[in-house]
């Protein structure tokens, strides 16, 4: 795509964490050959929607990309009035960041007004179209939603799957997640401990993100009592900000006696510091219950971590088992043989020389292909 206007629907500065980072991100990429405008949320969620502190952050705004703040996900007014703008403006292709079926009345009428314009093509990004955590009104909002699009890229097979089942028949096409490379540089991993005040000495798992039930932090934590992961020595941080109540997890903790293996670092963290976490690790474990994919492998993989992961969604799909990590079955017997392997087979150079190979389909480049495939197809 060279010298069209697009743009992008979805979280943006100051929203904060994973979808804005990549919606940023993205747009660079596009503003490489493209006029992009993010258009992001006045109120993305509802404040008794939102399980985290806060939807915002406080790290400074890009100066490099256009943002319009402007779009609110549940007033009907706003998204006639905001459909009616970008109708006048006539992008040539609008990208919707599409993750769960709670924005479908948004997106849907907001895309239909803008197709009153007879030029503009719409698009998505699908991250799920089935969600983790499931609403009695998921299939209707999905039924509003897809039938505007134009065509759509999806991250993990399972979320092309669950379009084909849904029939929808327009241009469709699986994209991996594209490498997370807007964290800097990875840092000497002594600094790193020092900058966390974590002793240098001894090896450290990484579990991070937002704690929800389906990210399996219980699994893992039942997993930190195995003997296998006790004679390794291994502590675990877990990085993140609760989206639940952390009572369970924190009660867990004290009943298995393990608090001395885990070291909670529970707040929300900021782009800035992810490179702290990340090389401070010796080994990133994901042990979900259920996924589409996830951006947490694409860090690791831009910060040449190898990973222990469970094999459920799409997971598996761009962490190859024993290549440059474990692929588990979600059990916490499981999860603790795949560390104890890391560190008793002593894996990590042998994962870590297989990185640059396994993450080569993660570009940016590649997404920016695939999504002007779907859309002038």
């Amino acid at each position: 795509m060279k010298g069209k206007h697009i743009v992008i629907v979805g979280p943006a500065h100051p929203l904060r964490g994973g979808l804005a980072t990549f919606n940023e991100r993205f747009a660079r990429e596009l503003a490489k050959e493209n006029k992009v405008t993010l258009l992001s949320f006045s109120l993305q969620y509802p404040g008794f929607l939102f399980p985290g502190q806060t939807q915002f952050t406080d790290e400074p705004a890009p100066t490099d990309l256009e943002i319009d703040t402007a779009l609110n996900s549940v007033n009907p007014f706003n998204w006639i009035t905001v459909g009616r703008k970008y109708k006048k403006l006539r992008p040539d292709l609008i990208i919707f960041r599409y993750w769960m079926p709670f924005f479908g009345p948004c997106f849907g009428t907001f895309a239909r007004i803008v197709k009153q314009n007879k030029h503009t093509r719409v698009v998505c990004i699908a991250d799920n179209i089935i969600p983790h955590e499931k609403h009695f009104f998921d299939k209707s909002f999905n039924a509003y939603f897809l039938p505007v699009l134009d065509g759509a890229v999806t991250m993990s097979r399972k979320v092309l799957q669950d379009l084909e089942d849904l029939h929808f028949n327009k241009p469709k096409v699986y994209n991996p997640h594209p490498l997370y490379d807007n964290f800097g540089d990875a840092l000497p991993r002594e600094k790193a401990l020092q900058e966390l005040g974590l002793p240098v000495e001894g090896k450290y798992l990484l579990f991070f993100g937002f704690i929800r039930r389906y990210k399996g932090l219980d699994l893992l934590l039942e997993a930190m009592a195995d003997e296998q992961v006790k004679q390794t020595g291994a502590k675990l941080i877990v990085a993140g900000e609760f989206y639940e109540d952390a009572a369970p997890y924190l009660e867990q903790i004290k009943q298995m006696g393990i608090a001395d293996q885990v070291i909670l670092k529970t707040e929300f963290i900021p782009n800035s510091k992810v490179a702290l976490y990340f090389s401070a690790a010796d080994l990133v474990v994901q042990p979900y219950r259920s996924a589409t994919q996830s951006g947490v492998s694409q860090v690791a993989y831009h910060f040449n971590k190898p990973m222990v992961i469970t094999d459920v969604g799409g997971l598996a799909e761009s962490v190859p088992n024993e290549k440059v990590g474990f692929v588990v079955a979600p059990e916490p017997e499981a999860i603790a043989t795949g560390i104890a392997r890391f560190f008793n087979e002593n894996r990590a150079q042998e994962f870590i020389g297989n990185m640059e190979e396994a993450k080569a389909p993660f570009s940016w480049e590649r997404l920016v292909e695939r999504v002007e495939g779907v859309a002038f197809s």
